[in-house]
């Protein structure tokens, strides 16, 4: 079983920046991929972000390209993703995910643990 815990959410404003966590616990944190989705009001769940255990090598959303970064800090069994340059449409509750697999995928099925949630919201 893998746990996973995101914080770092929260009101902010078009420019701002913010920092997302998700804290691990339960299996070997540096034997699976990680990823973070987000879901917006009306819309489907996509994908953000995701960082290989093997290779730690990151990868992104065409819309968050250039503002969002992941990384992982495997002695604290953590996730991270850097939000800059926030925009309107970045407003949403953003999911923490594991890949228990590494299968280096996008796809939300792929990832077997999910985390809770945690509300971003984006005003002008």
């Amino acid at each position: 079983q893998v746990q996973l815990v995101e914080s770092g959410g929260g009101l902010v404003q078009a420019g701002d920046s913010l920092r997302l966590s998700c804290a691990a616990s339960g299996r070997t944190f540096t034997s699976y991929d990680m990823g973070w989705f987000r879901q917006a009001p009306g819309k489907e769940r996509e994908f953000v972000a995701a960082i290989r255990w093997s290779s730690g090598s990151p990868y992104y959303a065409d819309s968050v390209k250039g503002r969002f970064t992941i990384s992982r800090d495997n002695a604290k069994n953590t996730v991270y993703l850097q939000m800059n340059s926030l925009k309107l449409e970045d407003t949403a509750v953003y999911y923490c995910a594991a890949d228990l697999w590494g299968s280096g995928s996008s796809r939300w099925l792929a990832y077997e643990y999910r985390g809770q949630g945690t509300q971003v919201t984006v005003s002008s």
